[in-house]
């Protein structure tokens, strides 16, 4: 097929590879224009932009979509269909109505749950068991359109944002393949979602990051875990920030009662040991405030870390 691709992250990356790989004629990629970057704030090209460009594909970065002559840009190309995945911008119908197979989206869960911005981040942090991918037809609402194709995948007891992340592009790679000769074949079926049964993934805040003591170790672990690499839980030592990059729960017979957020023990190679609302934690990896990641040990040794502390007070 003639394929416009427009994504920007490393999510996208495996879709524009797998549709490559197929055989797909990507007549142009669409993604976010350099931003600065780092601490030299240098522009930096979106990893999209990068992969386009060692595939000799034209690029297009528009500042915003809606912008004059970028719809008659994409209308000069001819696409069949354009693709769709992370690319940060709401098409205009202009935009959506322009290919014959329309626009189609790859987005990061079980549609119509966890519609939103941070669908992985999320589906961790609140526990759920299993997510995956689905293709949609994008129109003018927030991940609305009518579904295609679903493909699962179980949450790992030690799987991250991260990690989920990773198995989740290349699920939607897979998808965004078999999706598309379904369009060609004419075999697929079109199915509205459950507006009833949806649930919405907003965009991560500080208060998202701040971790709450008093709720159960378990909501805790998902917590960090879920915003692992990136943004990071974090709790406060002694008035100074400590992010919390890995823990895991302490067995319940092992559990004392002391307040919530009570360092109730440190062990020199393991970790410490947090007091939540129901049950602990041990922590394993962190990040002092203006340090580096480091084990959770070597923190307590090097930060004089003892039991009785509180953290988060």
């Amino acid at each position: 097929m003639r394929v416009v691709f427009m994504g920007t992250p490393d999510f996208a990356v495996p879709c524009l590879q797998a549709l490559l790989q197929a055989g797909h004629q990507i007549l142009a990629v669409v993604t976010q224009p350099d931003r600065p970057k780092g601490r030299g704030q240098q522009l930096a090209q979106s990893p999209v932009k990068i992969e386009a460009l060692a595939a000799g594909i034209q690029v297009l970065q528009p500042e915003k979509v809606r912008e004059t002559n970028f719809a008659a840009q994409l209308r000069e190309l001819k696409p069949e269909v354009i693709v769709v995945v992370a690319y940060g911008q709401i098409l205009p119908l202009e935009i959506l109505e322009l290919p014959w197979y329309g626009c189609i989206n790859v987005h990061a869960s079980l549609l119509p749950k966890y519609r939103g911005a941070a669908p992985i981040h999320r589906s961790i942090i609140e526990g759920e068991q299993k997510t995956g991918v689905t293709t949609m037809q994008l129109d003018r609402g927030l991940d609305t359109g009518d579904m295609l194709l679903k493909a699962e995948t179980q949450i790992h007891p030690a799987d991250t944002a991260g990690s989920l992340h990773d198995r989740l592009a290349q699920l939607g790679g897979n998808l965004i393949v078999e999706t598309l000769a379904g369009l060609l074949e004419g075999s697929l079926k079109p199915m509205p979602q459950d507006n009833a049964q949806s649930t919405y993934a907003a965009v991560l805040t500080r208060q998202d990051e701040l971790i709450d003591w008093e709720r159960e170790n378990t909501q805790v672990i998902n917590q960090v875990l879920g915003l692992n690499p990136w943004p990071g839980a974090y709790t406060t030592h002694q008035g100074k920030i400590i992010k919390i990059w890995l823990a895991q729960p302490v067995p319940a017979e092992v559990a004392g009662i002391a307040a919530a957020g009570t360092v109730v023990q440190v062990d020199k190679n393991l970790g410490f040991t947090v007091q939540t609302g129901k049950g602990q934690v041990q922590v394993q990896e962190v990040q002092p405030q203006g340090g580096k990641r480091m084990a959770a040990a070597a923190f307590a040794r090097g930060y004089n870390l003892t039991p009785g502390q509180i953290l988060g007070g």
